[in-house]
């Protein structure tokens, strides 16, 4: 009982390690300040952008040390290099120190790689002591992490709401403050002990409560906001209380027998009923496909198998022989028989599937981040540089919830079962809404409409796509596919803040532009315009590569879904 207290302990220190260490969220609330400070253009503040996000590509790096190293150094490696990498900067921005920007750009990728590896511990932290709901709990404490900027934007009003430079300062500080906090419970894992099917029940309920408590944190976060300093004091202990409330979950689980008699006699949740695909039915699904790809057909089957008993050659042959039909040769190629197959590196970027996915996350998560990063120069370019913060709070509040929302798939799987690419899909479609929405109105009622929606849309993209490569390409190599899935990040942060930056500065030269220091600074609609032209076409693109994508995996799902049911039915 003390080891499933123990535990529970642990993803509370995952969740406030995710919740103080989103640090990249809050770059456009200190990026005008230092592009003056440095005076460089939007070009090259736009490659301290993609030096942050360049550190991802090093996650690799993360994974690695924790193979050699135990988790609690690797967490505190983290700490020491977000402390230096913001540190430093905050004496470049308070003009303490002056450095070349070639020195600064290193920073800000050393601050953005500190990010990845306290994700990193995260994540082992989740698979080794949640096995059985591993995607409730990544999931969950994922979330967290969207929360950040609002989190950071209170404090900063609490202590000095004039002061952008003081972001950098948290950024250095209050990670390395999280990790102190959190190393007593990473010290004292508990050693993994197999549940029960009531085990898995009364964890399910207790995520669920979980859930409950984040939808509160973010409605708080969201709803709750000042830039006085005495009432934003008072709403930075209410969110600190808000997470350390979860603590209260040992108390949980050492009274799980009232909860049986109380709850569960009136609600019955069935086994791993939660999680779309548990790892345990994934190996159950790979056995039928092998014992009925083993057995030779007898006759003409109804679509689903020919003669060598592959439940997609028919639809290759069919494919092959259709002429005029470019779309269906296109879904039906070369597509996934069957979820949960393993797919080393070579393999995976052979996969037309894996290209889609690639794409869709590009034209989607990746690019709601970039524009994020570019949230302080949008608001100072149509004159709401004042309400910089709040939009920061905004887009990092819809971020949690679109995250919390990728959950929906294994909450309501027992009732509504639906491909977890399906649901990629659906959350792409606000991002093109929204950009087309900022691209035909200046408004300020537009920005935070536009903002809120991109937040939505690229939080759930954030969240759900460890357990879609999971599930697409195998969960014991989501590891290393996920790393590869990322490089997408640095990538789209190059070309399309580029895109973004080559439209500012060429609107700056104009009669909107503005001196500041020794950077120009663009005023009026016409420096974004054309960007969220271009950014929703590009959406546009991505929400395609989805749907296409769900077209062609749909079929592994449904078929997945078939054998689990049958065994279900088989078991009792």
């Amino acid at each position: 009982m003390a080891g499933q207290s123990r535990k529970w302990m642990i993803l509370v220190a995952t969740v406030w390690i995710q919740a103080f260490t989103g640090t990249n969220f809050d770059f456009s609330a200190y990026s005008s300040q230092m592009k003056s400070v440095l005076g460089i253009s939007q070009v090259q503040l736009n490659y301290l952008a993609v030096a942050s996000d360049l550190g991802k590509a090093l996650g690799w790096s993360s994974g690695l040390a924790s193979m050699y190293l135990p988790l609690w150094i690797v967490m505190f490696i983290a700490a020491f290099m977000g402390l230096f990498g913001y540190g430093v900067q905050w004496f470049v921005i308070r003009k303490v120190i002056t450095l070349p920007y070639f020195v600064v750009f290193l920073l800000c990728l050393l601050a953005g790689c500190s990010i990845c590896w306290f994700n990193t511990v995260c994540f082992i932290l989740c698979n080794r002591n949640f096995p059985a709901n591993r995607p409730l709990a990544i999931s969950l404490t994922v979330s967290y992490n969207g929360v950040s900027a609002a989190i950071y934007a209170l404090a900063a009003n609490a202590i000095n709401p004039s002061s952008d430079a003081l972001y950098l300062l948290l950024n250095a500080l209050i990670p390395l403050i999280t990790s102190v906090a959190a190393l007593v419970p990473i010290l004292r894992q508990p050693p993994l002990e197999p549940l029960s099917s009531d085990g898995v029940r009364r964890d399910s309920l207790i995520f669920l409560i979980l859930n409950v408590l984040a939808v509160i944190t973010g409605l708080y976060l969201l709803l709750l906001s000042s830039t006085d300093s005495s009432t934003a004091r008072l709403l930075f202990s209410g969110a600190i209380a808000l997470l350390v409330l979860p603590l209260g979950i040992p108390g949980i689980v050492y009274a799980r027998e009232w909860f049986r008699r109380t709850i569960h006699s009136s609600f019955r949740l069935d086994g791993s009923g939660f999680l779309l695909v548990h790892v345990d039915d994934l190996e159950l699904h790979k056995e039928l496909i092998t014992r009925e790809t083993s057995t030779p057909a007898n006759g003409v089957d109804d679509g689903e198998e020919d003669g060598r008993g592959s439940p997609y050659a028919v639809t290759r042959t069919n494919s092959r022989g259709s002429e005029g039909c470019n779309c269906e040769k296109v879904i039906d190629k070369d597509r996934l028989v069957m979820l949960g197959e393993e797919h080393k590196a070579q393999v995976l970027v052979r996969r037309l599937d894996f290209w889609l996915y690639y794409v869709a996350y590009f034209c989607g998560g990746t690019i709601g981040l970039v524009y994020s990063n570019n949230l302080g120069q949008i608001a100072q370019s149509i004159g709401q540089e004042s309400k910089t913060s709040t939009l920061i709070s905004l887009y990092s509040s819809f971020s949690f919830f679109g995250r919390l929302l990728s959950a929906a798939p294994d909450f309501l799987r027992v009732k509504v079962y639906f491909a977890r690419t399906g649901w990629l899909a659906m959350a792409l479609l606000p991002t093109p809404v929204a950009f087309f929405l900022l691209a035909a109105s200046g408004t300020a009622t537009a920005l935070q409409a536009g903002t809120a929606l991109i937040g939505l849309s690229s939080g759930f993209i954030f969240a759900t796509a460890v357990s879609v490569t999971s599930e697409l390409f195998g969960p014991n190599s989501v590891g290393v596919n996920h790393n590869i899935l990322i490089t997408n990040i640095p990538v789209g942060s190059l070309v399309y803040g580029l895109l973004a930056a080559v439209v500012y500065d060429a609107n700056a030269n104009l009669s909107f532009g503005t001196a500041v220091s020794d950077s120009v600074v663009c005023m009026g609609r016409k420096c974004y315009l054309l960007t969220f032209v271009w950014w929703g076409c590009i959406s546009v693109l991505g929400l395609a590569s989805s749907v296409l994508l769900f077209l062609r995996t749909r079929p592994a799902y449904d078929r997945f879904e078939k054998d689990r049911r049958s065994a279900q039915l088989y078991d009792e």
